[in-house]
């Protein structure tokens, strides 16, 4: 079995075609693009880097499909509003903030701000273009005389009759603005013209530069012409047997006189809880959002890590601390390092701490830079750099205020909380001889050890779990928190001796 990282088997093979290594991607910015639409473009990115490391010469585009329809309003946007513009291409659509020239751009621009986040270098391409720039004509025109035989090719590899009344393009009904509700009653090659009739009652002429355009089993094959294109991934439901890869690659070759591209088929990005993310049902997390609480070079790590066909399963929780520090040990180790030098480009601050580790310490310093670095070098992290530090505690904070579980949230009270009023006697003493044995420099395992010497000491009054409520209680107001060795270690023997002390005396 080779050891080879995927993207550079995938390079040897596009450099074994013999052909141009242009690189595409493409999705419909018919609403928020996540982190789930993200792997197609780290997918071509990845591929990408591998085919310029090798001095193939490589180029890669990204198509916005915002010449799509609004299939339906999506729970996101206002009924009122959108129901109207259903069928219409989103392109023409009014943008749902009024900051942008269109619903398309409202939706494309932040995922286009994500990318250069995550240091994803694309030359962008808008379908809306393509067609009302003429660049498109020669195609649809190919597309329209050989009607009968894409609808030949279609019949035999889905099995579906395309019908009398079946055309290849979908005509923009001037009338109601939909593409989704004309006809095709007729075209002329020599005017780049097609005679529509729509449901809206509206009939005519519209030009092909803009009137229109191809179905997307025709759409794709015809882009990979105007484009040249010879690389392209593509979700798992275009690679299916008969999908649109299938009639696409016969198009290609029968219609339009090109060889497809080498395909990349990918599995999805799952949401933990949620499933397969998708922006009609809102089940998303954005690529901004993730952003926030992880670097970039995580999140593209989550992805180059695994070979494009192993679905990926997204869980913000505590797994994501665990691949914060997968990452920062690969860069530690050397091992899986080609997924490492592919996610990074030289951009990652490693900071050789647990995050879950540094997370505690930031809640317990009150995200103090220097005190954190100051507790993680008297606790068993000297050297660590406070730059790296400062950058991971502010995802840290960010992380702790939108996906941190209860049990990992604290604070640390300034005065004794209220509720050691309530304490038994048994808590009482149990703090009382903690706040004695306790002695500086003690690291976390001698502190642990204390504590279950003194637990075990009053196990005749009082079980452990009781005891050890006393502790997060008297510092934090709550029953349970940080494994309470360490904690109480980063808090230092001053602060905890007289805490435990006046608990004691409550």
């Amino acid at each position: 079995m080779s050891t080879k990282h995927w993207a550079d088997l995938a390079s040897d093979a596009v450099v074994a075609t013999g052909r141009p290594a242009i690189i595409s991607t493409g999705i419909s910015p018919s609403g928020e693009i996540h982190i789930g639409n993200l792997r197609e473009v780290v997918t071509a990115d990845a591929i990408y880097r591998a085919l310029e490391e090798r001095g193939a010469g490589a180029s890669f585009h990204f198509v916005s499909d915002n010449f799509d329809p609004l299939r339906r309003v999506y729970p996101f946007l206002s009924a009122e509003i959108y129901e109207p513009l259903v069928g219409r291409p989103i392109s023409e659509i009014r943008c749902p903030c009024g900051e942008h020239r269109s619903y398309s751009e409202h939706f494309l621009l932040p995922f286009l701000d994500g990318l250069r986040a995550l240091r994803i270098d694309v030359e962008v391409v808008r379908a809306d273009e393509l067609y009302k720039s003429g660049q498109m004509t020669p195609h649809i025109i190919t597309a329209l005389e050989n009607r009968d035989r894409i609808a030949a090719i279609l019949r035999e590899l889905t099995g579906k009759e395309m019908g009398p009344e079946w055309w290849p393009f979908n005509p923009l009904c001037p009338g109601c603005g939909r593409i989704t509700s004309a006809k095709v009653t007729g075209f002329s090659p020599a005017e780049q013209s097609v005679g529509y009739t729509c449901d809206c009652g509206s009939e005519g002429i519209v030009p092909m530069a803009g009137g229109g355009k191809l179905v997307w089993r025709i759409d794709w094959p015809a882009r990979w012409k105007i484009l040249g294109v010879t690389v392209e991934p593509f979700g798992k439901d275009h690679a299916t047997r008969g999908g649109s890869y299938d009639t696409g690659a016969r198009i290609a070759r029968e219609i339009f006189g090109i060889d497809p591209p080498f395909p990349v088929p990918y599995e999805w990005i799952g949401m933990k809880g949620m499933g397969d993310m998708a922006s009609s049902k809102g089940n998303v997390l954005s690529i901004a959002d993730a952003l926030e609480v992880v670097p970039p070079e995580v999140l593209r790590y989550l992805i180059l890590k695994e070979r494009p066909q192993k679905k990926i399963t997204f869980d913000p929780g505590q797994p994501l601390l665990q691949l914060v520090d997968q990452i920062d040990d690969t860069a530690a180790t050397g091992r899986d390092e080609r997924a490492l030098e592919l996610s990074t480009a030289g951009g990652f601050l490693r900071v050789g701490v647990p995050f879950k580790h540094l997370i505690v310490v930031a809640q317990t310093a009150r995200f103090d830079v220097d005190e954190v670095v100051r507790i993680l070098g008297r606790t068993g992290y000297p050297g660590v750099e406070r730059p790296a530090v400062a950058e991971r505690m502010a995802y840290a904070r960010r992380w702790l205020e939108s996906f941190a579980p209860e049990q990992l949230r604290f604070e640390i009270l300034e005065t004794l909380p209220q509720e050691t009023s309530e304490f038994s006697d048994a808590q009482r003493r149990f703090l009382g001889r903690l706040a004695e044995r306790l002695e500086p420099g003690m690291d976390g395992e001698q502190i642990h050890k204390v504590i279950y010497e003194v637990t075990g000491e009053l196990s005749d009054v009082a079980k452990p779990g009781e005891l050890f409520k006393a502790i997060y209680v008297a510092i934090l107001g709550k029953a349970r928190g940080p494994r309470a060795g360490w904690f109480l270690a980063f808090l230092g023997a001053d602060f905890v001796t007289k805490r435990f002390h006046d608990a004691a005396a409550s």
